[in-house]
């Protein structure tokens, strides 16, 4: 049994036994873009980064899951899961070939087998256990509006995603001081106007 054969016939029932597609404001990501790889020169890029599943859950990314083909190791895809979350800065990644899972919490350094997959609901508390009581108010209201992104053609990459989230945070906890640093041509005018259109609904 192939790759897209284990997941069609064993990660994707998995997935949606577990509530993601099915719970209100959970979404999977398949083949889901991180980067389309680094410049090399000559108009080539190195190979593009794609994580083969991202949950999504109240407009927030909570985990990468790398799949493998049913006749490999459920923990080949380990290091891939993790280079994802870190580069999305999600605190979950599952590694999977249909059979076993393999779960890593990136914040705490937690390794383990697991019997299924968290639900949304589930992993959204496991990702903010330990956010207080005012974080998770504001939390629980920016979570509620979308990115503008023009009926899905105007998609942000994902360290702008990251930057849009950090300032939320900030904001969340009482901030009232932000700086953020990015190179010319990365994106500056995007972020300010996602941060400005969620605090415009929100704060």
């Amino acid at each position: 049994m192939n790759e897209a054969e284990t997941r069609a016939e064993h990660i994707d029932p998995a997935l949606r036994a577990a509530g993601w597609g099915v719970v209100e404001g959970s979404r999977i990501l398949r083949e889901h873009g991180i980067t389309q790889g680094r410049l090399l020169g000559g108009g080539k890029r190195s190979k593009a980064e794609i994580a083969d599943y991202v949950l999504v859950y109240r407009n927030t990314k909570l985990a990468t899951i790398e799949a493998k083909a049913w006749d490999k190791p459920y923990t080949e895809g380990v290091g891939q899961a993790k280079a994802y979350a870190t580069k999305l800065a999600v605190r979950f990644a599952y590694a999977t070939n249909g059979q076993k899972i393999y779960g890593i919490d990136m914040a705490t350094g937690l390794e383990a087998d697991l019997a299924q997959y968290p639900s949304p609901i589930e992993l959204w508390a496991l990702t903010f256990a330990e956010a207080d009581q005012a974080s998770a108010v504001w939390r629980n209201r920016f979570a509620a509006i979308p990115f503008e992104d023009q009926g899905g053609t105007w998609q942000g990459r994902y360290y702008q995603d990251i930057a849009i989230t950090r300032v939320l945070e900030a904001i969340a906890a009482g901030r009232d001081r932000i700086l953020l640093t990015l190179a010319t041509g990365t994106g500056k005018t995007f972020i300010a106007f996602q941060v400005r259109a969620t605090c415009a609904t929100s704060c």
